[in-house]
């Protein structure tokens, strides 16, 4: 036992002190979808129980679960004051602040819970000092304080820059369970060098959430599900010309579609997505006024409320890799511009492996191909993946019952 032990903050005995850690509540509608899973499970198992969070929207986590809540890195508090030279005296300062923000938060808690997301991915860009960083001191104060961590359905990939890939195998190396979303993960997380032998594979946690029935007829209606893509942290030279091209790309898509007959429903997975949002739905006007009373482009700011969108479309076409997973979910035949393997990775897992184009090399041709192609086959492939999402539901259940076991043996809980 070391030292910073006895100085754990103590609260009422009962009461299971859960923390939650990650990229969360700050538009990202996965992640958010991760963390609804997680903490409806929690309380239905244990009705007492005192959350905390440990994030990057601190203020919008508090409003919705009547929690509190502390923002991850120091500086973002801070980062709209200042500019030039200032700003970058003020990201120095956040970074050598954090690590002791880190180990004041995680002492007040049992457990942490790092619930689901690319957290272990370089897909989207990432630096090393930013969520890296903050995962490495996670597991350092939490091992000072006895703290349990345990990143739960995690994604993960084969990682080339050395500090990135340091800081996320200690990060993961010090967690005390681990699981992840598919196989692909596990085995990237084993080439960073942990064991991963004990470690185990269940879906993604937005398959536990309710899934929402139509409210209006979806034949003959399209989603569209856009994101800003860049490219991966390898595509940084690049990233204008991949965007540019991603974008005129829907663009062309879109009035196809129209041109074919379809109503088009406009769909976005994080809030940045919001510009080229803008720019498709700009164009698709432009191109078809008429369609203005039945095109949309609704901002959803739960994934319950992007799958409730989403239930009243009968095909789905998405980049961002919860649009594509939602769309599965809700039994949509889906067609996935994949910017990552782990895409490719759950469209086979569904059955619906062929129906995947690469956003880095995405053409209109393809993606209109690949669409009528799996228009023909929407209704026996929609009984399909119903049945798979229900499968999905089942496996998730099982790991809750072995995160009770595990993180929570000695508590108190209501039956599930």
């Amino acid at each position: 036992m070391t030292l910073l032990r006895f100085f754990r903050k103590r609260t009422s005995p009962g009461a299971a002190r859960v923390g939650m850690f990650g990229i969360l509540c700050s538009g990202n509608l996965g992640n958010d979808g991760s963390l609804e899973a997680v903490v409806t499970d929690l309380r239905a198992r244990y009705p007492d129980v005192q959350l905390g969070f440990f994030c990057m929207g601190p203020e919008e986590a508090s409003a919705r679960y009547g929690a509190p809540a502390t923002s991850m890195q120091w500086y973002e508090a801070h980062a709209w004051s200042t500019r030039g030279l200032p700003s970058a005296v003020l990201k120095i300062v956040g970074k050598l602040l954090d690590p002791f923000r880190t180990f004041a938060w995680v002492r007040k808690y049992d457990v942490v819970i790092v619930p689901g997301m690319g957290v272990l991915e370089t897909t989207t860009p990432v630096r090393p000092w930013a969520f890296p960083y903050s995962l490495f001191w996670l597991g350092v104060a939490a091992r000072q304080f006895g703290t349990k961590v345990a990143l739960i359905s995690v994604g993960a990939n084969v990682i080339r820059e050395r500090v990135t890939r340091w800081l996320f195998a200690k990060g993961a190396q010090l967690a005390d369970y681990r699981s992840y979303r598919d196989e692909l993960s596990r085995d990237a997380v084993a080439d960073m060098g942990v064991d991963v032998s004990a470690d185990k594979v269940y879906p993604d946690l937005a398959f536990a959430l309710p899934s929402p029935s139509p409210s209006r007829n979806p034949a003959g209606r399209v989603g569209v599900g856009l994101m800003a893509y860049r490219g991966g942290n390898e595509d940084r030279q690049h990233a204008d010309e991949l965007q540019r091209n991603y974008v005129e790309t829907m663009k062309k898509f879109v009035h196809w579609l129209f041109d074919a007959g379809y109503d088009v429903r406009l769909f976005l997975g994080d809030v940045e997505d919001d510009e080229v949002r803008v720019e498709v739905l700009a164009d698709a006007l432009r191109y078809r006024p008429d369609k203005a009373a039945s095109i949309g482009a609704p901002r959803a700011t739960t994934l319950g409320e992007l799958m409730e969108q989403m239930a009243n479309v009968e095909i789905v076409v998405a980049t961002r890799y919860h649009n594509v997973l939602c769309g599965l979910k809700l039994g949509k035949p889906t067609l996935s511009i994949s910017y990552a393997d782990k895409h490719d990775v759950l469209m086979s897992a569904m059955g619906m492996g062929e129906f995947c184009v690469p956003a880095r090399s995405i053409t209109l041709d393809d993606l209109i191909d690949r669409f009528t192609k799996l228009q023909a086959v929407r209704t026996e492939r929609a009984e399909q993946l119903r049945e798979r999402s229900r499968q999905a539901r089942e496996e998730l259940d099982r790991q809750f019952a072995v995160l009770d076991r595990t993180l929570f043996a000695n508590r108190a809980r209501s039956s599930p």
